[in-house]
C-alpha cells in the first residue's frame, strides 16, 4: 500500500515516524510466520507483485512520478520483506514469488530483472526466488549472475497463461542456460505463476494443467 500510494496512503497523524509503521506492518509478518511455524509449518512464500512490476520501465516511470525513485523503491522493499522474515526459525524456508501479472491470461508488466536483480538478490532476506521466465517478456538469465551462493533459484518456465506445451528439449536447454549463472544443484523448475491467480483462472483445461504439472516433475528427474 506504500509503494502503490505513497506517504499520503499512511495517516501522519497516527504514524509521524513512518519507520514506526514499517515496523508494525512487519511485525504482523513476524507473528503469522511465527504462527505457521508452531502449526507445524516449515515453508512460508511470499508473493511480490511490485518487484516485478518495477521491471517494466513504465512503471518506474509511474514510481518517479509519485516522487519515489524506483531504485529506492527496490531497496525498500528488500528493507521491508527481511523484517518481516528476520526471526523465522533455522528449519523454515521462505521463498519469494515475483508476479507481472496472471489473470485470464493477461499480464501486466514486461521486462528482464536487470533493473532490480542486484537489489533483489542481496537486499531480500529470502531463501528461494521464483522468477516468471515462460516468455521473452522476462529478458535473458543474466540478472542470476547477482544471487548469492546459497539461494535457490525456481525457474518459471512453463506457462500457465495459454495451451502451448513446451518440448523438453526446449526445457533442458533453457535450464542448461541458467546453469552458466547459477550451479545446477540450485535451479529448480516451476510454472512461471499460478493456474488461476483469480476465480476466473486461465484459458486452460484440466487436462492441460495436468500435463504442465506432468512435464515440471519429467523434466528434473531427466535433468
Amino acid at each position: 500500500m506504500y509503494v502503490r500510494g505513497g506517504r499520503s496512503a499512511v495517516d501522519e497523524t497516527v504514524y509521524p515516524d513512518i519507520e514506526e509503521y514499517f515496523e508494525d506492518l512487519t511485525g504482523i509478518y513476524r507473528d503469522e510466520i511465527a504462527d505457521l511455524a508452531a502449526a507445524g509449518s516449515t515453508y512460508v512464500q511470499i508473493d511480490n507483485t511490485d518487484a516485478a512490476l518495477l521491471c517494466d520501465p513504465k512503471f518506474q516511470d509511474a514510481s518517479r512520478d509519485k516522487g519515489f525513485e524506483p531504485e529506492e523503491q527496490i531497496r525498500l522493499q528488500g528493507k521491508l520483506i527481511s523484517m518481516a522474515t528476520r526471526d523465522r526459525p533455522d528449519n523454515m524456508t521462505v521463498s519469494m514469488h515475483l508476479c507481472p501479472g496472471n489473470s485470464a491470461g493477461a499480464w501486466l508488466a514486461e521486462g528482464g530483472y536487470d533493473f532490480v536483480a542486484e537489489s533483489l538478490f542481496n537486499d531480500f532476506d529470502v531463501d528461494a526466488f521464483f522468477l516468471e521466465y515462460d516468455t521473452e517478456r522476462a529478458g535473458s538469465f543474466a540478472p542470476l549472475r547477482f544471487a548469492m551462493p546459497d539461494s535457490f533459484i525456481v525457474l518459471g518456465l512453463v506457462t500457465t497463461k495459454t495451451l502451448k506445451h513446451h518440448s523438453k528439449d526446449m526445457l533442458k536447454r533453457r535450464i542448461e542456460e541458467a546453469a552458466h549463472y547459477v550451479p545446477l544443484e540450485n535451479l529448480a523448475l516451476s510454472p512461471q505463476c499460478g493456474f488461476a491467480s483469480v476465480a476466473k483462472g486461465n484459458p486452460i483445461s484440466f487436462d492441460d494443467q495436468r500435463r504442465k504439472l506432468e512435464l515440471i516433475l519429467e523434466v528434473p528427474n531427466d535433468v
